[in-house]
């Protein structure tokens, strides 16, 4: 089976496929799935335990895993995980980075500033819903990644994150408490806490359509393009926009797992020591 972990600054997302002893002609189903907080400071054992406990809880073993590929966009867990691999799971683990074999021609000024995760998006997104596409991923940050037609990935736009929005005006407003920030009733508050939500959900769907609006215009594409929404809070934001066509909470580890098959090697079990 392939395993694959998208690493973000806030949330850790594994996923499970299974694999032909050839390269499948038809899209893998996802067979399981996990999201866990992401911790810079776990050890190589820690990472090992808490990813075997996730299999053996689902009636899995590690020793069904013998591919593993990675997009992380936090370098220090990068070598830990690297070994955790290794260890627990014997399989040597295949990194989004440069020099990896895409499909995808990258027109920005210095590609390999491009996140991992958004390069995996934008890859699952074209081969799925084809282009022009745009990928919003609301994670710690919010992400826009357009690609054109012929898929090409343009370039995009990135924002703070709605948790960073919140916790920005919490830390700053001394008589503002937290709040759960969530979609009001009403968008004319009538109390402190609708207020904030109201400000807060509103203001933060009027950001990303802002964004979205300026994207399409300029695109100037003939042909209107889908607008695709991932990440721990698309579920959340998304019905509100006027330009989200679709919700996709597994668009990254599918991203992960075209790009395994278009770098698929043989990489034995028992290779990694």
């Amino acid at each position: 089976m392939l395993l694959t972990i998208d690493v973000g600054n806030t949330n850790t997302v594994l996923g499970l496929y299974p694999l032909d002893l050839e390269p499948a002609t038809a899209p893998a189903k996802l067979a399981a799935h996990w999201r866990i907080s992401t911790h810079r400071a776990q050890t190589v054992d820690e990472f090992g335990v808490f990813f075997v406990n996730l299999f053996e809880m689902h009636g899995m073993s590690p020793s069904q895993v013998t591919h593993i590929i990675i997009s992380s966009v936090v370098p220090p867990v990068d070598s830990t995980l690297r070994q955790m691999c290794e260890i627990y799971f014997h399989v040597e683990p295949l990194f989004v980075e440069p020099g990896i074999k895409t499909g995808m021609p990258v027109l920005v000024d210095n590609p390999t500033e491009l996140g991992a995760d958004r390069l995996v998006n934008a890859i699952a997104a074209f081969e799925r819903y084809g282009g022009p596409c745009i990928v919003v991923d609301f994670g710690t940050a919010t992400t826009f990644d357009v690609i054109s037609a012929k898929g090409e990935y343009l370039g995009g736009a990135i924002a703070p994150g709605l948790g960073i929005s919140a916790d920005a005006l919490f830390s700053r407003a001394a008589r503002l408490g937290r709040i759960d920030v969530k979609r009001p009733a009403k968008v004319i508050g009538t109390n402190t806490v609708t207020h904030l939500q109201s400000g807060l959900y509103y203001g933060y769907i009027g950001l990303v359509d802002g964004i979205l609006e300026r994207m399409i215009a300029e695109l100037g594409a003939e042909t209107q393009p889908r607008v695709i929404a991932t990440g721990g809070l698309a579920q959340q934001i998304s019905p509100d926009s006027r330009y989200i066509h679709e919700i996709d909470d597994m668009l990254t580890l599918e991203g992960l797992r075209l790009l395994f098959e278009r770098n698929r090697t043989a990489r034995p079990r028992g290779r990694a020591h």
